[in-house]
C-alpha cells in the first residue's frame, strides 16, 4: 500500500515531467496513485518487440478500469500542451507504436485482474447476433480459444501465434491460416467499445457510429 509521502512524491515529480512550464498542475489524485514509476516498469515500456525504436516514458497508468484509460486522456486535453498516451499490452509491436516518449503508457494487461470474469463472455447462440464472444482487449488470444472450446466453438479466424491481445491484433488486421476463408479478425468483428482520443467510450459497429469503428479495426494508431 502506497503512503501519503509515496503519493506526494509521485505527483510532485509527475508536475515537473507533464506540466513544467504550464502553471504546474497537478495530477489529480485518483490517476497518481495508478501511474507507476518505477525504473524497471519504465525500461520495459520504452521498447518493444522490434528493439528498433527506444522512447522512454515518463509513467506507466496500471488501469483497474475503462474509466481510468478515459479520465488520463480527459486530464491530457486539458492541458495546454497535452502529453503522448500509448496503449501497450503484449508490445508485439516493431516501431514503437506501444510507446510514449516522455509521455504515459496504458498498461492494458492491468486490466486482466479485474475482469476475470467478465473479459470473455461466450455467447449461448440464441441471440440475434447468433454466436459471439465478448473479448476485452486487454485478453490473449489463447485464453479467447480456452473459453470458446468449453462450448465447443472457435472464433472463425486467428491468428497462428495465440499469445497477442485482442487489440492489439485487431489494430494491425489479424492475418492467419484461416483468413483464405474467413477472412482476417478484423472481418469479423460486430461491435467494438472505443475510448476515443477525446476520452469518451463509444460504442461502435457497421451500422452505428461506422467511421470510428471502421477507422479503429486495422488503424494501428502510433499515438493516442
Amino acid at each position: 500500500m502506497a503512503t501519503s509521502a509515496m503519493i506526494s512524491t509521485l505527483m510532485a515529480m509527475l508536475c515537473l515531467s507533464i506540466t513544467h512550464g504550464l502553471n504546474e498542475i497537478p495530477i489529480p489524485n485518483d490517476l497518481a496513485l495508478k501511474l507507476n514509476q518505477n525504473q524497471e516498469i519504465i525500461s520495459q515500456a520504452s521498447t518493444d518487440y522490434g528493439h528498433i525504436i527506444q522512447e522512454s516514458p515518463i509513467a506507466v497508468l496500471q488501469p483497474s478500469s475503462i474509466s481510468d484509460i478515459a479520465n488520463l486522456i480527459n486530464y491530457s486535453n486539458s492541458l495546454t500542451n497535452p502529453f503522448t498516451i500509448s496503449a501497450r499490452g503484449k508490445a508485439h509491436s516493431v516501431l514503437g507504436q506501444a510507446m510514449a516518449r516522455n509521455g504515459i503508457v496504458v498498461n492494458m494487461t492491468n486490466l486482466n485482474g479485474f475482469r476475470k470474469r467478465s473479459g470473455i463472455v461466450v455467447s449461448d447462440g440464441k441471440s440475434p447476433l447468433g454466436c459471439y464472444v465478448d473479448v476485452g482487449g486487454e485478453q490473449l488470444w489463447i485464453d479467447v480459444v480456452h473459453a470458446t472450446l468449453k462450448r465447443g466453438l472457435t472464433p472463425l479466424s486467428l491468428t497462428d501465434y495465440l499469445y497477442l491481445t485482442v487489440g492489439g491484433t485487431l489494430s494491425n488486421a489479424g492475418i492467419g491460416g484461416q483468413s483464405f476463408r474467413f477472412g482476417p479478425l478484423v472481418s469479423n468483428v460486430l461491435e467494438l467499445d472505443v475510448v476515443t482520443g477525446v476520452g469518451e467510450l463509444v460504442t461502435c459497429s457497421s451500422s452505428i457510429n461506422s467511421d470510428i469503428f471502421y477507422a479503429v479495426l486495422g488503424g494501428l494508431v502510433k499515438k493516442l
